[in-house]
């Protein structure tokens, strides 16, 4: 198997890998709506014994949605790295003028010339 090929098969693992987060993200989000509509049709302030305990519930709740963003965050943020290890060893042999491989190598006049 050439570089190129290795480099497609990344990219190919990649993009699945984000489209099963999509489809997760997705799905939290259609979960979060039936939980809001049950909660506004079927929780009261009367439902609750102490004004503590009304406050306690849905931050419990809070945290575990924290935490599901906070999982996904670490797991893009490794995607990201491995992206980028892709791009600095192509970036070697790009020649040298950061991310545009030395089409901006020129000198630019910035003064007005007209006068």
């Amino acid at each position: 198997m050439s570089r190129e090929q290795a480099y497609l098969h990344i990219l190919d693992a990649n993009s699945k890998i984000q489209w099963n987060v999509a489809m997760i993200l997705e799905a939290k989000a259609v979960e979060a709506e039936k939980v809001r509509n049950w909660i506004l049709n079927h929780v009261h302030q009367g439902s609750f014994e102490t004004h503590e305990k009304q406050l306690s519930e849905p931050l419990s709740v809070h945290e575990q949605l924290v935490e599901v963003v906070e999982g996904l965050t670490k797991l893009q943020n490794g995607l990201c790295s491995n992206l980028k290890s892709l791009i600095v060893s192509d970036d070697d042999s790009s020649g040298g003028d950061g991310d545009f491989g030395g089409m901006f190598s020129g000198s630019f006049d910035m003064e007005d010339n007209d006068s």
